[in-house]
């Protein structure tokens, strides 16, 4: 027996393109700026096997739609808005096409993950000739399990400046410890060299021919740069940050002065909600405007350098940041620049049951942030 259809015959042995009947859709999972859902594959496959998932997500307000695709359950469907509500249907693809969309999920809130930003106080800079202080060590996650219990917050202070400079204090949420940022180097006492820190400090030079500041602790920023002069020559390198070496001094031929070194750039986090650069190191100190001029500090609050060709002296790091501070001029008799201090952020979609310390709350994308500026606790 053979089956009409517009135009003619088919033949007994035909069989209508088929697509895959619709999956059972399971739940769906939020996460920062998408979800992912399960399913479980439909048991008729129609005429071909699958070979892709197709997933929609709705936004419940709006009606907007985003897709995604994937091999397998669970889909991934990026794209989306924290603190929006979305539910997400499936459908299965084989060589004939798509099949039809799978029920509703249950609605879902995509949110930024339960995370942290721990930033230490940047390094202090030293007397003459110095270079960039350090900036804060730097740790963030956005990717940590739910908070339990009571937690120690502790906000490092900028390092000082003097003849003998300090590094910045360190920064402590729980168990996360940020180390402070070491501080620059200094002409006199002993021709100092730049401290280790979160992020090494930069070297101030004269005479001797010393080496840039410390690499730092792993994972946290990266070391200052350098400057190598002998006799009466100059040179004064910028701090490192926690994106980035502080750059090294430029050793002019003559007359042999420095320009101070940029500071190392920071890095951006968005764990408030906003893109915000924090820990960038200290620029160092320049010797004339014309011949060497100052450092710049590098994005996150690192300070300028000082000198003839810039600020009278160092700018320091911006509180808060962990930017490290700006050195003084090259033989200028300038001062260098305090570090900044440090901060530290908690976000959860979790309230907290209670706080110390008075931190700064507000909510994005449907979680609740704490910043803290001072010292103090949280208990989840």
């Amino acid at each position: 027996m053979s089956n009409r259809y517009q135009g003619g015959f088919l033949t007994a042995s035909y069989f209508p393109l088929q697509v895959p009947d619709a999956p059972t859709i399971g739940t769906a999972t939020g996460a920062s700026s998408s979800l992912s859902v399960t399913f479980t594959a439909p048991t008729n496959v129609g005429g071909g096997a699958i070979t892709s998932y197709f997933a929609i997500a709705t936004d419940t307000s709006s009606g907007a739609t985003f897709t995604g695709t994937g091999a397998s359950s669970p889909v991934t469907v990026s794209g989306l808005t924290n603190g929006n509500s979305y539910t997400v249907k499936v459908a299965a693809v084989n060589a004939y096409g798509t099949g039809p969309l799978s029920a509703a999920s249950n609605s879902v809130t995509p949110s930024v993950v339960r995370g942290y930003l721990v930033v230490a106080g940047g390094g202090g800079t030293g007397a003459d000739t110095s270079g960039g202080g350090g900036a804060g060590g730097l740790l963030t996650s956005l990717s940590e399990p739910a908070f339990s219990g009571t937690y120690t917050v502790t906000v490092g202070a900028g390092g000082t400046t003097s003849s003998t400079p300090t590094s910045g204090s360190n920064s402590v949420f729980g168990a996360i410890t940020a180390t402070g940022g070491g501080y620059s180097g200094a002409e006199s006492p002993g021709y100092l060299n730049g401290g280790a820190g979160g992020s090494g400090g930069g070297g101030g030079y004269r005479s001797n021919n010393l080496t840039g500041g410390g690499a730092g602790t792993a994972g946290q920023g990266f070391a200052g740069g350098g400057g190598t002069a002998s006799n009466a020559n100059y040179t004064s390198g910028g701090g490192g940050g926690a994106g980035a070496i502080g750059a090294n001094a430029t050793l002019a031929v003559s007359p042999a002065y420095g320009s101070g070194g940029n500071g190392g750039v920071g890095l951006a986090s968005s764990i408030t909600g906003t893109s915000v650069f924090y820990a960038g190191g200290g620029g160092g100190g320049g010797f004339t405007a014309a011949l060497a001029p100052y450092g710049a500090g590098g994005n996150g609050g690192g300070g300028n350098g000082g000198g003839y060709g810039g600020p009278t002296s160092g700018v320091a790091g911006t509180a808060n940041k962990g930017g490290g501070g700006g050195g003084s001029s090259a033989g200028g008799g300038s001062a260098g620049a305090n570090g900044g201090s440090g901060v530290v952020i908690i976000t959860s979609p979790t309230a907290a049951i209670s706080t110390t310390g008075s931190p700064t709350v507000t909510t994005s994308g449907g979680n609740t942030i704490y910043t803290f500026n001072s010292s103090g606790s949280i208990t989840f």
